[in-house]
């Protein structure tokens, strides 16, 4: 526990989530800030959160405010980060960091510029079972890892004017979903040196399918997949030399994983509780680093997330799916 004091800016379902994973781990959540007050007050009272603000700009013009928490939706990352970025808050971005490259590295920049610590919200990162895959991928027990596949699909809603399917919010699946997948390969894999994309876009020009074949660094390949159409295993693997992780259902959450030896041998079972959805752990280590002095992650450093915005770039281009007012 550092004792920073933090601010909610949205107050949607994702910011639902985190905020009840703050509370069930003992942070200090102090205010919360809307674009209406009836919606702030609503989400205080919910979560018993003293301050409560009509606006976002009142809610980074708190002085008592450490850090912020920002869950709009991803057409407005940028905009919101950087408000509150000039507003010398520390800052936690919900996935996907940005619409794109260019706007992550604005905001890394800003960030550096000022000394504050900044980080995106990839959660699935900072959970026990991924830092114990992280280990046993570093350890060689897999041998030389030749292959990562992960798929994140789910059936979204149907309304056009749902976020999901709303080109000018960021909609579709690449950001919202598929970003977890090219991300956990980045982190697995290293950079993509290739990037080989299929996709389909929906009624109302979003991304609905998105395949991707990569190579990497090393000469490791990963695949993925992402659907808001259908519902898959949405499992993942990561296969070695000697040995294989193949991580069960839903795998960017917190969930088991099993390592078997090329003999078929399963040679270790991974499988321990998680107290709620698990984002108190980007949390935590949100604050850890903050006291430690450092103003990036160390387990997804800055400039490794503008190279997957980057990637993301890329993939859309070779789908065809360009957002309004930022593609133009």
């Amino acid at each position: 526990m550092t004792g920073l004091r933090w601010g909610i800016l949205a107050t949607g379902g994702i910011a639902r989530t985190f905020t009840t994973d703050l509370r069930a781990a003992g942070l200090d959540v102090i205010a919360v800030g809307s674009r209406s007050l009836a919606s702030a007050q609503s989400f205080a009272d919910a979560f018993d959160i003293p301050r409560r603000y009509r606006s976002y700009q009142d809610l980074v013009g708190d002085p008592d405010v450490d850090i912020i928490y920002v869950a709009t939706p991803h057409s407005l990352h940028a905009e919101h980060a950087r408000m509150a970025l000039e507003a010398g808050k520390h800052v936690l971005v919900e996935k996907s960091f940005t619409l794109t490259r260019s706007q992550a590295a604005g905001l890394r920049d800003l960030a550096e510029s000022k000394g504050l610590f900044l980080m995106e919200a990839m959660w699935t990162r900072y959970l026990p079972h991924m830092a114990r895959i992280r280990q046993l991928v570093r350890s060689g027990v897999l041998g030389r890892v030749h292959a990562l596949r992960a798929d994140h699909t789910g059936v979204a809603p149907t309304d056009p004017d749902h976020r999901l399917n709303n080109l000018a919010l960021g909609g579709g699946g690449l950001l919202d979903i598929g970003v977890y997948s090219v991300s956990f390969a980045s982190d697995m894999l290293g950079a993509p040196v290739d990037v080989r994309a299929t996709g389909i876009l929906g009624e109302t020009g979003v991304d609905t399918e998105v395949s991707t074949s990569m190579t990497h660094a090393d000469g490791a390949v990963s695949t993925t997949l992402t659907s808001l159409r259908a519902t898959g295993l949405n499992a993942a693997a990561i296969h070695g030399s000697e040995a294989s992780i193949v991580i069960d259902r839903s795998w960017l959450t917190p969930t088991t994983f099993r390592v078997v030896a090329d003999d078929g041998r399963v040679v270790e079972i991974y499988d321990r509780p998680v107290e709620g959805r698990g984002m108190q752990y980007e949390a935590l280590a949100a604050e850890s680093y903050i006291a430690e002095g450092r103003t990036e992650s160390e387990l997804e450093p800055l400039d490794e997330t503008v190279a997957i915005m980057g990637t993301l770039d890329e993939i859309r281009r070779q789908i065809g799916l360009r957002y309004p007012g930022v593609d133009d």
